[in-house]
């Protein structure tokens, strides 16, 4: 069986999934605790004993708790996982200066955010004056291709990436959200020429956006800046230049700053 099918534990439990109760484990662990037993794993999860001493003996084995007499601790396997998850962090502190200068030139609300799946993560948002009411917020998600930074990640992205969000449904977020595979597309392959994605009512209504991908060594993107605001208060179009350059110039940043930690 794989980890993500769901299993049924003793009867009259509600099917859950192997995936959940790792993370259950994993969770049970607070600021200050070093080592936990199974039982108290057991009682702070309610998770069966026997189900408990099972998972955590395949978690040892993948080095995502270790063994410490009877106990065990957080592993190895997950310091090396989140500190791959910190480069988000890092593209988020090295970008905002260029966010902040952003949002004085146009005046309107900046985003930073990343992709994941077949949706968008939201790493920093800064408002700008009378912005309009937006269904993004930092750490929120919306669906890569209903956001003008969702189809900035797309259109630089691997191919599996457009197919993601295609089997995730392209439902319809805000009265314009593009439903089509084909217009999508098509898009896509414009803004993958021009490095520059629009978006008008997609999110929301209203609301118009302009967004461009941040690239190093000619990967996939590792994020994506816009600036978003009122349809008929923003020329949207002009406001692109400015973006790219944003983008751009948190490229640059980023690639020297990894000069730097590599010695280059």
């Amino acid at each position: 069986m794989s980890p993500v099918e769901r299993n049924t534990s003793s009867a009259g439990d509600e099917p859950t999934s192997v995936v959940r109760r790792i993370s259950d484990l994993l969770a049970a662990f607070g600021p200050t605790d070093t080592t936990l037993g199974v039982n108290e794993l057991t009682r702070r999860t309610g998770i069966p004993k026997a189900t408990v001493s099972r998972l955590v003996k395949e978690m040892e084995g993948v080095g995502f708790l270790e063994r410490s007499g009877v106990k065990v601790g957080l592993g190895l396997r997950l310091f090396e996982l989140g500190e791959r998850a910190s480069r988000r962090r890092s593209v988020r502190e090295v970008a905002l200066p260029f966010l902040a200068d952003l949002r004085e030139a146009t005046r309107q609300t900046v985003h930073l955010a990343v992709l994941d799946g077949a949706e968008v993560v939201y790493v920093e948002i800064l408002p700008g004056r009378d912005a309009p009411w937006l269904p993004s917020g930092v750490g929120g998600r919306l669906p890569a291709h209903a956001t003008g930074v969702g189809k900035a990640l797309l259109a630089g992205s691997p191919p599996a990436a457009f197919e993601a969000v295609v089997a995730a449904g392209l439902s319809r977020v805000g009265p314009r959200t593009i439903t089509a595979p084909g217009a999508l597309v098509r898009q896509l392959r414009r803004i993958a020429s021009t490095g520059i994605a629009y978006e008008h009512e997609e999110s929301a209504p209203g609301v118009a956006c302009v967004a461009s991908a941040v690239r190093v060594d000619d990967g996939p993107p590792v994020a994506a800046v816009s600036a978003s605001g009122w349809i008929g208060k923003v020329d949207i179009r002009r406001v692109g230049p400015a973006v790219h350059t944003t983008a751009l110039s948190i490229t640059r940043a980023l690639t020297e700053a990894g000069d730097r930690s590599t010695g280059r």
